[in-house]
Parts: structure tokens; C-alpha cells; sequence
């Protein structure tokens, strides 16, 4: 948000004119799930449907953003909506929160109770060579009860996650430096901080990226490598998309600041996006120690 032009007068709350971009923004997703069910079914046109709702929802996001943005450098939402947006976001960090703490319950649940009922004396007899150890990569142990997974090396800490986690945690000095340069009308400062910022978090979609290719053809570590590849991807991927997301954000919010929006009293869209990116932070800390330590 920013403050009013001036001599612009706010509404007690501004309720925007009827807009096309609902309608177009669920155009653009039914041609991604036409698309993506077709192409999974063997159907060729399906991957042309999926890129095209793909393009077209991105699209018709931009022009809803853009609209946004320009309310709110006219002077169009006043306090009212600023409480929103700040109770909108809160929320979405909060189910954002029970999403990684399903996968984080699922992660405990595999170690606490279902590797161990696997090697419990009830089922000696059917998987005789089983070790309940986690991960199931022991020596003289089985990848799994039916001996159907390849044979993989679980990840340590070092030295990619590790390089990761200060990449991130860099990030968010950053990050707090560029938002106080704002609050004291240090434009340029913000600026500056903010690029590095963004450069830190692609550094990190990087790194990742590499680590990614390195489990699958040296540790021939996948997503179908047991309960531990499976809980492994799905946490490590969901928050390298949540890191993407995040840098997104910041990168946006930059070219904003670039151009001229924001000021030292009002910007929540610039405070939105770094209690985001200080959320993905503490998820990465938690993962971090979870599941490459532990």
C-alpha cells in the first residue's frame, strides 16, 4: 500500500468496480487441469491446453496485480482495507503453516510409529531381513519390507543444505535491513538491500537445484526411494516452490519500489512479502534440522 495522492479523497472502504479478471483468471486454471489430466491420460494435445492456461493465467495476473497496485498509488484504500490486507496475509501464513506442519506430522509419523510397527514381531515372519531403522538403509537391511526399492544413500548437512541455510538466513538480514531503510525514507538503500536480497534467494533455487542433481545420479536418491525419498522431496520441494514464490514477491515488490511506490508510512505490500519470506525462513530452519540431521 502507499500513501494518497494528493488532494485525493479515500473511501471508508473501496469497494472495486465489477472486474473481468475472476472470470479469466478461472478460464486460464480450467485449461490447466483439462490440459494436465489429458496430458497424464497419454493425450498430445493435453500438454498444448496446459501451457496455454498457464500463459494465459499468468497474464491475466499481471493485469489484476497492475490494477491493484495503481489503487492503491491513487489514494483508493484507506485504512479499513489496509487492515484487511494485513488480516488476509496473516491468514494465509497461518494455513500456510498447517500445510508444511502436515508433511513435517507425516515425516514424524513415518519415524515414530510406521517403520517401527514394520519391524515389530508382528510382521517378523513376513519380512524376516526388515530393520525398523530410519532411514531403512542399514547395513543388511532391505529398502523396504518387500525389498521393492532401489538401493539409495540418505543426504547429510553438509555441505549444499548448509550453504542453503546461510544463503536464507542472509537473505532475511537483508531483507530487515532494506524494510528499515524504507521506514527511514532511505530509498536508495532499499533498494540496493532488496536486489541482494532477490539475488540470495535465487542463489538458493540454485544451489537446491544442484543437490536436486546430485541425490538422483550419485546417492540415486527419488521421490519413490521409500517413505524417506517421498517425505524428503515433498518437503524440500514444496519449500524450494515456496522460496520461488517468495522471490517473486521480493522482486515485484523491488521494481515497485524502483518506480517509485511506497513510502515510509505506508507500504504493506512491501511488509507482506517479507513476513512471507521471514515465514519460508523459519520452515527452511525447521527442515533443515529435521530432516538432514536428524
Amino acid at each position: 500500500m502507499s500513501t494518497p495522492t494528493p488532494g485525493a479523497t479515500q473511501p471508508y472502504y473501496y469497494v472495486p468496480a465489477p472486474s473481468r479478471h475472476p472470470v479469466m483468471v478461472a478460464a486460464g486454471l480450467f485449461f490447466v487441469i483439462l490440459g494436465a489430466s489429458q496430458w497424464i491420460n497419454g493425450q498430445h494435445w493435453g500438454q498444448y491446453a496446459f501451457w496455454f492456461g498457464i500463459v494465459w493465467w499468468l497474464i491475466v495476473l499481471f493485469q489484476w496485480f497492475r490494477d491493484a497496485a495503481q489503487e492503491s498509488e491513487s489514494g483508493l484504500y484507506g485504512r479499513k482495507v489496509d487492515i484487511s490486507y494485513r488480516w488476509s496475509m496473516s491468514w494465509f501464513i497461518f494455513s500456510e503453516v498447517m500445510f508444511f506442519g502436515a508433511f513435517f506430522t507425516a515425516l514424524w509419523w513415518a519415524r515414530a510409529h510406521s517403520v517401527p510397527a514394520l519391524g515389530s514381531l508382528d510382521n517378523a515372519l513376513l519380512w524376516p531381513d526388515f530393520k525398523a531403522a530410519w532411514p531403512s538403509v542399514v547395513a543388511g537391511a532391505t529398502g523396504s519390507p518387500a525389498n521393492v526399492v532401489e538401493p539409495f544413500q540418505t543426504v547429510g548437512p553438509f555441505w549444499l543444505p548448509t550453504i542453503n541455510t546461510a544463503l536464507l538466513l542472509s537473505s532475511g538480514v537483508t531483507l530487515t535491513i532494506a524494510h528499515h531503510a524504507l521506514r527511514a525514507d532511505q530509498r536508495g538503500k532499499a533498494i540496493g538491500f532488496m536486489w541482494i536480497t532477490v539475488l540470495l534467494g535465487l542463489s538458493f533455487l540454485c544451489v537446491q537445484g544442484y543437490e536436486y542433481f546430485h541425490l538422483y545420479t550419485d546417492l540415486n536418491l527419488k521421490l519413490n526411494s521409500g517413505v524417506y525419498g517421498s517425505t524428503f522431496f515433498m518437503l524440500t520441494g514444496f519449500h524450494g516452490f515456496h522460496v520461488f514464490l517468495g522471490m517473486l514477491m521480493l522482486l515485484f515488490i523491488t521494481l515497485r519500489l524502483q518506480n517509485g511506490h511506497f513510502t515510509a508510512e505506508r507500504h504493506f505490500g512491501f511488509e507482506g512479502a517479507s513476513w512471507y519470506w521471514h515465514f519460508v525462513d523459519v520452515v527452511w530452519l525447521g527442515l533443515y534440522v529435521l530432516v538432514y540431521w536428524m
